[in-house]
């Protein structure tokens, strides 16, 4: 029989109510906080079950945190068994043999020829914060290129990088470094004339890059490095033209800047390869990831070529660096992803796009379905005439997905509706979620 979700009461219902009172009255307001309320109380596989008993089908995995679905058992059970014996010990002091395993692990793993070491974070900021410092000291460059609608972290430093909304940057005045942001190439609202597919948008973007940045504010000589996302995560599930990558690389080479790939959102298996880089064969100085790498436990990493992460010992470290419990998580968690969920996420990927693209077919406000793997992003617009986003509608999708059971997000560019299911999700838990889907789409407009 299909397992469907399971609403027993008004949401949020009553016990969920008080917990919701009492997070406001001493939490911080600055969480983002979705359009719906939600309170947790236990998760397994896809399903989540609030304080008040309701269950719901969970196609965000925490915020494509949890790669494995909620609590797997082999995680749980190397969780467990790690906390026995070492819980933390600071590796950036001692050593121990799970840290260098999973370093070693990440040197097969990554798509990166030369010889590669690892630094251990604790969140994708923490990661990609690494990979600004390692650039500028490798480079002794200061300059660097992100881009319109990238997401790489709320600290000051990947503040610089981050432009996607407008309320990361309120408030915190001038930028911490010196960042020039260029347009993301993808055909949808375009800054560029005459852009008319993906492939002219990566053409105009590349111009812009070398004919205009570079002639003008910023000098290819002074730029340390170029931080770009294969699938853009919070500026709505859009994935790289299939040169652009290839040209970024080739423009890195010519100029001794260091190409960085951001994959905190799109990495560990979520396209349906490890590395979403690797749909486009091209090879990064560094890469950066964290969120599924652990399964939920707060583990990021920074891997680079070894001839680039030269800086010595006390230049860069941090106190929870390669805690051992998180670094057990994660050991256990790419051998998951290594036999078999990596790969289904490919094909059940492929079988959710195929369904919301019937969907696109049926409904005139959804204009566009576009992703990769798990990683699959719906643009809830107007109409497909004007194109024009809807984001109160496309909150209300949201809302009513919830009433029923299902779980998506909203957020990643202006009105798109993001989904990221665990890996582990089936055929079944998909066609239950594309008719909630549905009929959420269909009692909301």
């Amino acid at each position: 029989m299909m397992q469907r979700p399971i609403i027993k009461t008004v949401l949020p219902g009553p016990k969920s109510k008080e917990i919701i009172e009492e997070d406001t009255a001493y939490v911080t307001p600055s969480f983002s906080r979705y359009p719906y309320k939600l309170v947790v109380e236990r998760a397994y596989g896809v399903w989540i079950e609030d304080t008040d008993g309701n269950t719901f089908l969970d196609c965000n995995s925490g915020f494509a945190v949890c790669s494995t679905g909620h609590c797997h058992p082999e995680v749980v059970e190397a969780i467990i068994k790690q906390s026995q014996t070492l819980i933390h010990m600071c590796s950036t002091t001692y050593y121990y043999r799970v840290l260098s395993q999973l370093a070693k692990k990440l040197d097969e793993l990554v798509p990166i020829k030369a010889p590669t070491k690892t630094y251990f974070a604790t969140s994708g900021a923490e990661a990609v914060e690494a990979a600004i410092k390692l650039a500028m000291y490798h480079t002794k460059r200061q300059k660097f290129i992100s881009f319109i609608g990238s997401f790489h972290g709320r600290s000051m430093g990947t503040l610089s990088l981050t432009a996607s909304k407008k309320i990361h940057q309120v408030g915190y005045m001038r930028q911490v470094l010196d960042v020039v942001h260029v347009p993301y190439p993808k055909k949808l609202r375009s800054p560029f004339a005459n852009v008319i597919d993906d492939e002219s948008a990566s053409k105009a973007t590349i111009n812009w890059i070398e004919n205009i940045i570079f002639k003008t504010t910023t000098p290819a000589e002074d730029v340390a490095g170029i931080f770009v996302e294969a699938v853009q995560g919070e500026g709505g599930y859009f994935p790289a033209p299939p040169n652009f990558l290839k040209e970024l690389r080739r423009i890195c080479d010519e100029n001794g800047i260091l190409l960085i790939l951001d994959e905190v959102h799109s990495g560990m298996g979520r396209t349906g390869k490890m590395f979403a880089v690797e749909h486009y064969g091209v090879e990064p100085d560094i890469i950066c990831s964290s969120k599924g790498i652990g399964s939920g436990l707060p583990i990021g990493v920074c891997v680079a070529r070894a001839d680039v992460m030269n800086w010595p010992r006390g230049s860069h470290a941090s106190t929870f660096s390669g805690n051992p419990v998180c670094i057990a998580a994660s050991l256990k968690t790419i051998e998951l992803l290594e036999n078999g969920l990596t790969e289904n996420a490919r094909i059940i990927g492929d079988y959710l796009k195929a369904g919301l693209l019937k969907l696109q077919d049926k409904y005139d406000c959804i204009g566009d379905v576009r992703g990769i793997g798990l990683m699959v992003g719906v643009e809830i617009v107007e109409s497909k005439k004007n194109m024009e986003p809807a984001p109160e509608l496309r909150d209300k999708i949201e809302i009513a997905c919830y009433n029923r059971g299902l779980l998506i997000f909203g957020g990643g560019g202006i009105s798109v509706i993001r989904w990221a299911p665990p890996l582990i999700i089936t055929q079944e838990n998909v066609d239950v979620a594309l008719e909630i889907f549905d009929e959420a789409i269909m009692a909301s407009i």
